[in-house]
């Protein structure tokens, strides 16, 4: 292992449960990973490979049937769900596909109350949240709910929000995947610029091969298997 090594899973195997009669589904099958401080992954694979299952064992979302993750030569295995709740909060930035924004808060709220769970200050929780939605160029639709807000708009107050907690590591789930060309373009270049600014790191799952070329590291995932690209 890398001494720049961040997230690594080791030998992954995650089965669904089988239907009366039926084998038990095996989505992936003896996966290895490693994920490095700062940098940029990108894992491609069509609808139905796995890449969303993948990021769920790896983020501590799901336990692995088989096989282990470890954040920092830590093994995910052996903590408790509220252990696991907590290195999710405070380690792990998520941004889906379907943005998953609370409808009836406002952009602003959607921001900063998830973080309001670690406790803190509201005042500063809040300016935390207003500098963020400024650095996305939706800081004027804060007070704006989500159903008010454009899919590339909403996108943006979602990583945002996956910001909140200052993680190491953000999980992006098919984040352009209900967005045109142009939001795809702006999406990206503001995950790809965290990586800097932020110093963290970026784990992408997608079916769109575009989006390799902003990564430093490519898999793709086919018939349970991970297979390098670069």
């Amino acid at each position: 292992m890398s001494e720049e090594t961040l997230l690594r899973g080791v030998n992954i195997v995650k089965d669904y449960p089988a239907k009366r009669g039926d084998e038990a589904l095996r989505v992936l099958n003896g996966i290895d990973i490693e994920i490095q401080q700062q940098s940029v992954l990108c894992i491609v694979g069509a609808s139905g490979s796995g890449k969303s299952t993948l990021l769920h064992v790896l983020s501590g979302l799901d336990r692995p049937t088989v096989g282990n993750v470890y954040y920092e030569n830590k093994d995910l295995n052996t903590l408790k769900e509220d252990e696991l709740a907590w290195f999710r909060n405070h380690s792990l930035g998520f941004v889906f596909q379907f943005h998953h924004l609370l409808p009836e808060f406002t952009a602003l709220e959607n921001v900063f109350i998830p973080a309001m769970l670690n406790g803190g200050d509201k005042e500063e929780l809040q300016e935390r949240a207003h500098d963020l939605l400024r650095r996305f160029n939706v800081d004027h639709r804060c007070n704006h709910r989500p159903a008010e807000l454009s899919g590339g708009e909403q996108q943006r107050v979602a990583l945002a929000r996956a910001l909140m907690n200052h993680p190491r590591i953000i999980m992006a789930d098919e984040p352009t995947g209900n967005l045109d060309e142009t939001n795809t373009r702006v999406l990206l270049d503001l995950l790809v610029g965290l990586r800097d600014d932020e110093q963290i790191s970026i784990v992408m799952a997608t079916h769109d091969r575009d989006l390799i070329q902003h990564a430093e590291h490519v898999y793709q995932l086919s018939k349970g298997k991970l297979t390098p690209l670069s």
